[in-house]
């Protein structure tokens, strides 16, 4: 049938349009002559071109070059210097000094930190990127820089006066690992009902206190510090602190032994009368608990990517054993079934990749992503246990045994779903954002 004025005259439009764009007009299908000629109101519409709307707006997982540099400046660090140390350090239970300092040395611990104090100078996104491809090799690597980069380098970037940038920003750039020093025994999820007490002594401060599950705390140089030193003000009262680890006042405690992320040092700090400077306040006072909110919102997409390179590292060395293991004479990736599952765990991977992205992009952009992090940081992690343990599977009794690599990815990915906010935390905050859209 041909078709009606109003149809001629839009295939006319697209016809101009396409040339215009140097791009081939669409053929006319039958399909869409019938419906021009039965829904002349939708003849605009139909065979318009989409490339359009993707000119104006890139896809979330374009990236500049910049970052691609990044990215793949990580992903050769991990197979060169990281792979090799990954079994043994977690069976030592301890991270390699030559792994540490590698890492300052080939930038990876100050990527935001600004080029005037050492650093890289690049974005948010370009952390997370790093992130991801360091915990394709070793998840407990990888959480020791993205605690560095998200949480702490971000911490003086944005509070810390100009002296203290010189001071210890430059550090962390460097040569100076740190940790944040928030939970106590106490004080897990209700992180704001800390016992930990900042007394004002002359100019001084001095800390009283108990911490526990503090990241890094073996290797670092600093310790950032959320103390309340005006209890009357409840959470208002918390105030943060830089401790130098040579302070007599600091001790470091028990080493805890893990089920994963064995490498990664994790441990109980103590203050007992631990006297630090004036100077030494990050921010301002009572600030301590927004400033913690604010980090821990952002160090939760460092934690989604975290947990998507260890998704997809488990998947590809499993991947890799099932297309060279045969069974019945074939591979045992060309049996369908595996075939399904493996299609739907790489589908699973890129929809949390996505999501870590995306809020990446917004954080980085200075829109709201509190809700986009909660959601990458919940789908990722429950993403790599799912896919994780799969792969065990998927590699048959050779991944049940500590020879194979797929039951250290397994190991690890359980504390995803446990640090820097639990699922259940994160769910709260989902949930309480998207009431917020429905109050009358």
């Amino acid at each position: 049938p041909r078709p009606d004025a109003a149809g001629a005259a839009a295939m006319s439009r697209v016809a101009r349009l396409a040339r215009a764009l140097r791009r081939p007009a669409p053929p006319r299908s039958q399909h869409a002559t019938v419906a021009q000629t039965h829904w002349p109101a939708l003849a605009g519409t139909l065979g318009r071109p989409r490339h359009c709307s993707h000119a104006a707006f890139p896809p979330v997982t374009a990236l500049s070059e910049d970052e691609q540099m990044m990215r793949d400046s990580a992903a050769k660090f991990a197979q060169e210097i990281l792979a090799p140390q990954a079994i043994p350090m977690d069976q030592a239970g301890q991270m390699a000094p030559e792994v540490v300092s590698a890492l300052f040395e080939n930038g990876m611990m100050g990527i935001e930190a600004p080029s005037e104090y050492g650093g890289v100078g690049l974005g948010f996104t370009a952390a997370c990127l790093a992130v991801e491809e360091i915990a394709k090799v070793d998840p407990a690597v990888a959480v020791l820089m993205d605690i560095q980069n998200t949480l702490l380098v971000t911490a003086f970037n944005r509070y810390g006066t100009e002296e203290q940038k010189q001071n210890y920003l430059s550090r962390l750039a460097t040569d100076t690992v740190a940790s944040f020093c928030l939970s106590e025994p106490g004080s897990g999820s209700d992180a704001f009902a800390l016992k930990t007490r900042a007394v004002r002594d002359g100019d001084d401060w001095v800390l009283e206190g108990n911490k526990c599950w503090i990241s890094n705390s073996k290797e670092a140089g600093l310790f950032v510090v959320f103390a309340n030193a005006d209890p009357a003000k409840g959470h208002r009262g918390i105030t943060t602190f830089v401790v130098e680890r040579d302070n007599p006042g600091l001790q470091i405690g028990k080493k805890e032994d893990k089920l994963g992320i064995r490498a990664s040092s994790t441990c109980e700090i103590n203050f007992e009368g631990c006297r630090v400077p004036a100077s030494a306040m990050l921010g301002d006072l009572g600030q301590g608990y927004k400033m913690a909110i604010s980090l821990l919102n952002e160090g939760r997409i460092g934690i989604g990517a975290q947990m998507v390179g260890l998704a997809q590292g488990a998947f590809d060395y499993a991947l890799h054993y099932m297309c060279t293991r045969k069974q019945f004479g074939t591979a045992v990736a060309d049996f369908q079934g595996m075939q399904f599952q493996y299609a739907r765990a790489q589908m699973e991977i890129e929809a949390a990749r996505l999501l870590v992205y995306n809020a990446a992009r917004l954080k980085e952009s200075g829109q709201p992503f509190v809700q986009e992090a909660a959601m990458a940081k919940l789908k990722a992690s429950e993403v790599a246990q799912d896919v994780a343990s799969q792969c065990i599977d998927w590699l048959g009794g050779v991944g049940f045994t500590k020879e194979f690599m797929a039951e250290k990815y397994y190991r690890d990915a359980k504390i995803g779903t446990i640090y820097e906010g639990t699922s259940n935390i994160q769910l709260l905050t989902i949930a309480k954002l998207l009431r917020s859209k429905y109050e009358a």
